[in-house]
């Protein structure tokens, strides 16, 4: 007789149609649970303002899963309303400021944002959440619950869901931090929406059974406010994702940045660099191509006008995340940049990992004795370069410049073995 399968209920904010970095964690967990016995349950919104969307990512939901979508209300109509934006605009997440204009509409939806709408503006979606889910778990035997977040509101959900159900399994994911994430600083928060923003997260991280998190930094600084262990699974690649690369590199010598670029990830310094190599070495400015996929920060257009470097630039609305994998491996650099922010030492994301899985020199900027760089160093690649190293910067780039002409892939496969996506899921199912 074969063993009965564990029903799991994920709560997510981002799931497929939604494109952009949220999805993917929780995509490939669900994807891989059902070949550890686990029956995926997947409580999603129905109608969500996404930072894009991505078909092709349909295709790893497993026939297993059960996907249950709600409708949820959203204040970003109304803002756009306001702003005078068409309805099918997207909202960016993370301050990315696309026009580079600080209008006062705009500065109001961030003290409102901040002050009224906590943890995020898709609180909204909670209490009704809670009513509706609390049947769902009677009816299907929901044996434990995830949550994942940002948006936090999802953790709040499952709050009230432990509330009611003090025996349901807990386990918090955090896949950024709360009160120090990089634009919490930007929120215009007066004392009492700051006391509360932390004593609603206090609250998650003390009330659930388990908290996993994303990289060592990050699990530090969530232990110091659950006051007790806080589980660590790294996000990963997928090795589905990324079968052997049968086309031609870019024929220019391509550095590419794929994914949404802020303010605090545009780094001054690389362009000044880049800019004077122009200068110093005819051949790179022949044949130097500088390609952004996906949304971008006004001030890193300014930083390119500065430097002389538009004209060498080309700039792509977000692709799918097929397509994204062709962009990767035919770079002949990849750009990898880390907030310069209070927390960028523990800033981790799944970029990192299908950066190293695209086999292309990576060019990263961040702290170089934060996770990122640790994780550099143990597989092998070329050391992360400090913000400020501007002889560094130009350093690394003429080392790939002169190997323009040869077909050279790092090849991390036997390092990069423990971020496989189906043995991460393996140690989540641990905690079930």
């Amino acid at each position: 007789m074969s063993e009965s399968k564990k029903k799991v209920l994920i709560i997510t904010y981002y799931w497929p149609p939604s494109g952009g970095a949220g999805v993917q964690r929780c995509l490939k967990f669900v994807k891989y649970l059902p070949e550890f016995n686990v029956e995926p349950h997947v409580y999603t919104v129905e109608n969500g303002e996404y930072p894009s969307i991505d078909h092709s990512l349909e295709k790893d939901i497993p026939k297993e899963a059960v996907v249950i979508k709600q409708p949820i209300w959203e204040p970003y109509q109304l803002f756009k309303l306001i702003s005078g934006k068409k309805k099918d605009d997207k909202v960016q997440a993370g301050f990315i400021s696309e026009d580079g204009k600080d209008s006062f509409v705009k500065k109001l939806s961030i003290w409102i944002r901040g002050n009224f709408l906590i943890p995020d503006p898709r609180r909204f979606w909670i209490k009704p959440s809670i009513k509706y889910l609390r049947k769902y778990i009677e009816a299907n035997n929901i044996e434990a619950v995830i949550s994942s977040g940002p948006p936090h509101s999802m953790h709040m959900i499952a709050l009230g869901l432990k509330k009611s159900f003090p025996d349901l399994k807990w386990i918090a994911d955090f896949r950024d931090p709360w009160t120090d994430i990089d634009f919490y600083k930007d929120l215009m928060l007066s004392k009492w929406a700051d006391k509360k923003h932390h004593r609603m997260e206090m609250e998650v991280l003390q009330k659930a059974d388990e908290v996993i998190t994303v990289g060592p930094t990050l699990k530090k600084d969530l232990e110091k406010i659950r006051g007790s262990k806080v589980q660590l699974i790294t996000n990963g690649y997928d090795s589905d994702d990324y079968p052997d690369f049968e086309g031609d590199l870019d024929s220019k010598f391509s550095m590419v940045h794929i994914g949404s670029l802020n303010k605090d990830r545009n780094h001054p310094v690389l362009w000044n660099a880049i800019a004077d190599l122009t200068k110093e070495v005819p051949e790179l400015k022949d044949a130097l191509e500088l390609k952004f996929i996906g949304p971008v920060d006004a001030s890193l257009k300014s930083s390119l006008n500065d430097n002389g470097l538009l004209d060498f630039t080309k700039f792509m609305p977000p692709v799918s995340h097929e397509e994204v994998r062709f962009f990767q491996q035919s770079a002949r650099v990849l750009m990898l940049f880390i907030n310069r922010s209070p927390n960028a030492k523990g800033l981790l994301t799944g970029k990192v990992f299908e950066y190293f899985t695209a086999k292309r020199p990576i060019l990263g900027i961040g702290p170089i004795d934060g996770d990122v760089a640790t994780i550099f160093k143990d597989s092998n690649l070329d050391d992360l370069i400090d913000f400020d190293n501007k002889e560094g910067m130009k350093k690394f780039i003429l080392k790939h410049f002169d190997l323009y002409n040869q077909r050279k892939r790092y090849d991390g496969s036997e390092s990069l073995k423990k971020f496989n996506r189906k043995d991460l899921t393996k140690e989540l199912v641990k905690f079930l």
